[in-house]
């Protein structure tokens, strides 16, 4: 694929981040910002990719397909992540997914046939606090339970983009690759936000409550320390 100058514009402001001779650590941006052209990291991405650090495309596959957030198939606009891990289980996760499985006719990592909505099974979303969760391009539903999940998708499914249970206002995963890539969100609703939910500043708050502080750290103190001489 020959893609537009305003990727390849991108692609090498991503590559002048990083120092002479580590340009290969531009690999990942670089994957987020092929998906965010082709709603995925296809063929034709892999090479481009290749070609702009002078690896080989194995080398570029080998990243790829170690990521889930890099989808070797076309994913839709909208990716539903149900967490089905031990305390998600325990609360309903499971039932959550077959839900939106029988509701959406597809399965794990499949796509309706309409290409706007993929689902998948994730193994933790890191919000056992919430549980049981839904994500809809990583960002947080909580709380959620069969008929929660419908409700969410039927919006999905009617063009909406329901507003999230905390952090940023939903994005599609084009929109999502472009800022994993590096770049700013064009859109100002994209900067708007929630506050963090109570949940997750209860640790905080008992602590503080209980005198309890993390260590202090000095910022100008050395990442190495020197070995004593007898130990060499």
């Amino acid at each position: 694929m020959n893609y537009p100058e305003k990727i390849r514009e991108q692609a090498e402001a991503i590559l002048v981040r990083y120092p002479e001779g580590r340009e290969r650590s531009a690999l990942l941006p670089l994957l987020h910002l092929v998906q965010s052209h082709d709603g995925y990291v296809s063929d034709d991405g892999i090479t481009f990719c290749a070609d702009v650090l002078g690896i080989t495309k194995a080398q570029v596959q080998a990243v790829s397909t170690f990521y889930t957030m890099y989808k070797r198939e076309p994913a839709g606009d909208w990716l539903v992540s149900v967490c089905t891990n031990t305390l998600c289980h325990a609360k309903g996760g499971q039932k959550v997914f077959d839900a939106l499985s029988d509701d959406l006719d597809v399965g794990h990592d499949e796509t309706t046939a309409d290409g706007k909505i993929t689902l998948e099974h994730a193994e933790c979303l890191a919000a056992c606090d919430y549980a049981p969760v839904v994500t809809v391009n990583y960002e947080f539903y909580d709380d959620m339970d069969e008929a929660k999940a419908l409700e969410l998708v039927n919006e999905l499914k009617e063009g909406r983009r329901p507003i999230p249970s905390r952090g940023a206002p939903l994005c599609t995963l084009r929109e999502l690759s472009v800022q994993l890539a590096g770049f700013e969100e064009e859109r100002t609703a994209g900067l708007e936000g929630n506050a963090q939910g109570d949940a997750t500043l209860a640790g905080a708050r008992l602590a503080a409550e209980a005198g309890i502080a993390a260590p202090a750290y000095d910022p100008n103190a050395p990442l190495l320390v020197k070995e004593p001489e007898e130990a060499k």
